[in-house]
């Protein structure tokens, strides 16, 4: 029995609650993970997880192990990492989650561009606009918009991001370009259900924001596909900016109200508290941090 195996193994299975989780995050059989924990019980002379025909729980040897098996595994992979990768560059998976706009648009390039180097290493990018437990899924690091509402995890901020409204130039040409934020309420407005309150539409901060009720005959949850709406006419998009970004450069759409731009907020890299950083995750967040600054997307 190869013993990092069985650990990891271990580590999975209680983190996610399932072998067949466990083994997708290893990327082995849902049989070899379970021969592995079976193998790592029959070793310590203890049984680490109760099994039942729904889900895998802790005994209490198990919760000791679990306590501070994570920790060894990530020094020995860090240790492993410092004598390895010095010559030949990162290698193994890091598994990345994001929004799914965001990820299409910047994520998935700025990791191409990370990987250029560095062969031996492979993503696994996970794309969903919801905040997935980062413990459970096995994801490394996740890139998140708004605050982090849970103390277990720590997070570098890269920036903020705005929205703004923009529209295509055939549909000011028909419909005249809003002069103030009340002007919004008249027009064709292409409602992006992820946002928080979707036709409610706060432009600026603080005292000086102004807050329009709008109305559009599409509705849609994704910024991309309003984008695309906008682009064809069919009215005035309120999205971030980086999902703008291409489309104004084209010409294809243009800036309304470019004085009174969305609310900023917060960008950030997250992982989980207390487990030691890989030096690739390090590097990745460090890589990240400069790439999204040069693209000029926020």
């Amino acid at each position: 029995m190869d013993l990092i195996d069985a650990l990891k193994a271990f580590v999975a299975t209680a983190q996610t609650g399932s072998f067949t989780a466990a083994a997708g995050q290893l990327g082995v059989s849902n049989r070899l993970t379970s021969k592995y924990v079976a193998e790592l019980e029959a070793r310590l002379g203890v049984r680490l997880l109760q099994r039942t025909t729904r889900k895998v729980g802790l005994t209490p040897a198990g919760a000791d192990l679990l306590a501070r098996a994570p920790a060894l595994l990530d020094d020995l992979d860090e240790l492993i990492g410092e004598v390895s990768e010095g010559s030949k560059g990162f290698s193994g998976v890091i598994r990345v989650s994001a929004p799914v706009t965001f990820g299409e648009i910047w994520v998935s390039g700025m990791l191409e561009r990370f990987a250029r180097p560095h062969p031996a290493l492979s993503f696994d990018l996970r794309l969903n606009d919801r905040h997935v437990d980062l413990a459970s899924e096995g994801i490394d690091l996740a890139f998140r918009m708004g605050q982090s509402q849970t103390q277990s995890l720590k997070a570098r901020r890269l920036g903020r991001f705005q929205s703004m409204v923009a529209a295509s130039p055939d549909y000011l040409a028909r419909r005249g370009m809003p002069q103030v934020p009340a002007d919004l309420a008249a027009h064709d407005c292409i409602i992006d259900s992820n946002r928080r309150s979707p036709r409610r539409w706060v432009l600026g901060e603080g005292k000086g924001a102004s807050e329009v009720l709008v109305s559009g005959r599409f509705q849609v949850n994704s910024a991309r596909a309003a984008v695309e709406l906008a682009v064809r006419g069919q009215g005035l998009a309120f999205v971030p900016r980086f999902a703008l970004h291409d489309a104004l450069a084209a010409g294809l759409l243009l800036p309304v109200l470019p004085d009174h731009p969305g609310e900023a907020i917060p960008l950030s890299a997250v992982y989980l508290e207390g487990r030691v950083l890989p030096r690739k995750i390090r590097a990745l967040i460090d890589f990240a941090a400069e790439d999204i600054r040069q693209a000029d997307i926020l």
